[in-house]
């Protein structure tokens, strides 16, 4: 190869300005789709929240459907699909389920996922315990966030401060 002239090795590539710009077009390219995709994900796996006391979760689409069980207040879902005014999720046990649209609301949420957490009076150790929960699952409003811990309510009106890494 003829390294004074106007092609340069490059890896088994030889690249001249036209090469190099292609290459840049199909950089270009990949990043947007990257971006597009990463979009797309990021709206599929959009977060919300049961806002009713008491939701029906389904095994499809309407109300004909059986009800599987029954999501309290603040309990976390994330969005698998719509289908008309009802909403497909998977839970932080990734159960799915259905649930009527106009029941849930973007409300920043989570869910234990011990069986049995402590909820302190301030965010950490060093702070009374107010109260225990008894079982997995048990859904809390986020009202303010200081480092690993979280300030929560429970839907009776119950607060206190959790460990991040007991939720979901």
């Amino acid at each position: 190869m003829n390294v004074a002239g106007n092609h340069r090795y490059n890896g088994g590539f030889q690249t001249d300005g036209r090469n190099s710009r292609r290459m840049g077009c199909v950089y270009a390219t990949l990043a947007v789709a990257a971006l597009l995709i990463m979009t797309a994900t990021a709206h599929a796996a959009q977060r919300l929240a049961v806002n009713v006391p008491k939701a029906n979760i389904r095994s499809g689409p309407g109300t004909q459907y059986e009800i599987l069980w029954q999501a309290e207040r603040y309990y976390p879902v994330v969005v698998i699909q719509k289908k008309g005014q009802w909403v497909l999720f998977r839970d932080f046990e990734n159960d799915e389920g259905w649930i009527k649209k106009n029941l849930l609301a973007k409300i920043p949420t989570v869910i234990t996922v011990k069986s049995e957490c402590n909820i302190r009076s301030g965010p950490g150790t060093n702070f009374p315990i107010v109260f225990k929960t008894q079982d997995k699952g048990v859904p809390f409003k986020v009202l303010k966030t200081k480092g690993k811990w979280l300030q929560i309510q429970h839907a009776d009106g119950d607060k206190g401060w959790i460990f991040k890494p007991l939720v979901w």
